[in-house]
């Protein structure tokens, strides 16, 4: 048994380095960046809330499963910015990210992989879910620091509604909910409307 905590412990230290992942998103109107241990306990938390709000019998301890792995591939590819002209390759270095952490030793749960695969590539229902809240989070952290993230990066009214617009299709009401904010931004200034 004590080799075997020995291997868990190790591999338990390995996950740790997500707190030092950091992100662009400032947190508490802008007190600082989020890293990405942070964001995914957030993003596991407000899944779970969805599912409760939506009411549409999801799984709910697989789709906390699914926000928990969801960016665990950071820990050796680092963040993405959501706009990064290099968004669209970002997931083939995370997933040999995920693939390395998988083979550690101390690594119990079997399906981190395939979890990782679903929540990057699925389309059940819980993937969806999660997909539209990822999105939601930083934006929302936006919202409450005026934007500070959008101004930092240049950001323009068009690239947030091109990479929101999936959630119009899957969930209309919080799409329009995404839209008014997405205009208050704008008429605040924190928002270029362009």
């Amino acid at each position: 048994m004590t080799s075997q905590l020995s291997s868990i412990s190790d591999f338990l230290l390995q996950l740790d380095a997500l707190k030092s992942v950091n992100r662009r998103t400032y947190i508490n109107g802008g007190e600082r960046v989020e890293n990405s241990a942070e964001h995914s306990w957030h993003l596991a938390m407000a899944c779970w809330a969805f599912a409760e709000l939506l009411q549409d019998n999801y799984d709910v301890p697989k789709l906390i499963q699914l926000a928990l792995i969801h960016d665990l591939g950071e820990i050796g590819a680092g963040d993405t910015f959501l706009y990064s002209s290099e968004r669209s390759n970002a997931h083939i270095e995370e997933r040999k990210s995920v693939e390395k952490i998988a083979s550690h030793s101390g690594n119990t749960i079997e399906n981190i992989v395939e979890l990782w695969d679903e929540q990057e590539l699925g389309e059940s229902k819980e993937a969806c879910l999660l997909k539209v809240i990822d999105r939601l989070l930083p934006f929302l952290h936006n919202i409450t620091s005026e934007g500070r993230a959008w101004q930092d990066n240049h950001i323009h009214k068009n690239q947030v509604l091109k990479m929101h617009k999936f959630i119009e299709h899957q969930y209309p009401e919080i799409h329009a909910w995404f839209l008014s904010k997405v205009d208050y931004a704008v008429s605040q200034g924190w928002l270029n409307d362009s």
